[in-house]
């Protein structure tokens, strides 16, 4: 299961963009990979579509990278770490009801 999730704020840890951060896109689970924002940008050249559908030229989009090369920004210290998961005691209407919370190992911060 990917610890990291859509709209995450992630920093790369390799690579040629290392070192840069955005927020998470898209999660491919089937083949651990993510898309991030401004993270692999390629240049595609599309071919003019038939009848004037789609306009032909140079597109520059994002690509997917591997999940393990990019690392989930703790809150508090602003730094990359990894992801954990933990059961909390919750009360609601009266009734304790445990609840599975991701947080940063490094500061133990709850992550959104």
């Amino acid at each position: 299961m990917a610890k990291i999730k859509k709209d995450d704020l992630v920093q790369v840890l390799t690579g040629k963009d290392k070192g840069k951060r955005g927020k998470v896109l898209q999660v491919i689970p089937k083949n651990d990979r993510v898309v991030v924002e401004g993270i692999n940008r390629v240049k595609k050249h599309l071919r003019a579509g038939q009848f004037g559908q789609t306009e032909g030229g140079i597109v520059e989009s994002e690509a997917p990278i591997h999940i393990s090369n990019v690392a989930v920004v703790d809150p508090e210290t602003d730094k990359p770490t990894r992801v954990g998961y933990r059961f909390e005691e919750v009360e609601s209407d009266g009734e304790t009801v445990t609840k599975k919370v991701r947080y940063a190992k490094a500061s133990g911060k709850e992550l959104s």
